[in-house]
């Protein structure tokens, strides 16, 4: 799932007109590099869940991508008039989804990023809840969000911690709190959920150390066109 419901209000006013997964970056929407990364692990199939400028979004991907992969789309602006967070559009999407899938945001930059069956099978095979890529911490998140213990745990508490790189799997239990297709349109943060689960040793964790960027700024998607 890519998830691209998002006003992007740092982006204005680039967003204002364009949604943000749209945005071009070396010639290329920031959406299109996961679509051709998951067509390249083998995963053809992909839901998208859209809310601000959404149909921007259908109208430049359509329902498949010259590579194969199929898209569904997760219409939560048209829905409910607007993005339900984090937690609230994965739960909506539920009805579209595996029991074990993958999650990325489709503002992130991570061009050499594998998302990989081997580590889905990994992750399918572990018992956990999710598994969080956590990446080293950039300039505008410096303290981090989550710990990473020897063993592979993912820790709410720790004294050092790395920022989560909004790429992960997760397991449809780990939603088992929230009605399945949120047919309320529950607006939902994933945080909180994902520190209830980590104080539970439901999620486990790996750093990343390939290039990543939250494409949060227009200043960070010039300074990435110009690299």
């Amino acid at each position: 799932m890519i998830l691209a419901a998002g006003r992007g209000e740092r982006m204005r006013p680039l967003t204002d007109s364009c949604p943000k997964p749209l945005l071009p970056l070396k010639g290329k929407p920031l959406m299109g590099y996961h679509l051709e990364a998951f067509g390249r692990g083998g995963f053809r199939d992909v839901v998208v869940n859209t809310a601000w400028l959404g149909e921007q979004i259908e109208s430049r991907f359509g329902h498949e991508t010259p590579e194969g992969v199929r898209i569904a789309y997760s219409h939560e602006g048209r829905d409910f008039g607007g993005a339900l967070e984090t937690a609230g559009g994965i739960a909506r999407a539920l009805p579209l989804l595996d029991e074990v899938f993958w999650i990325v945001a489709g503002d992130v930059y991570m061009p050499q990023f594998l998302f990989t069956r081997a580590a889905y099978d990994r992750f399918a095979a572990s018992g956990k809840l999710a598994h969080l890529f956590l990446v080293p911490n950039p300039p505008h998140n410096p303290k981090g969000d989550f710990g990473l213990s020897a063993g592979g745990q993912a820790l709410n508490q720790a004294g050092e911690r790395h920022t989560y790189s909004t790429t992960g799997l997760f397991r449809r239990a780990f939603f088992d709190g929230l009605p399945v297709g949120n047919p309320q349109g529950r607006k939902v943060a994933l945080a909180p959920l994902l520190r209830q689960a980590m104080d539970r040793g439901e999620v486990s964790a790996e750093l990343y150390s390939g290039p990543w960027t939250d494409v949060g700024t227009p200043e960070r998607l010039a300074a990435l066109d110009a690299a």
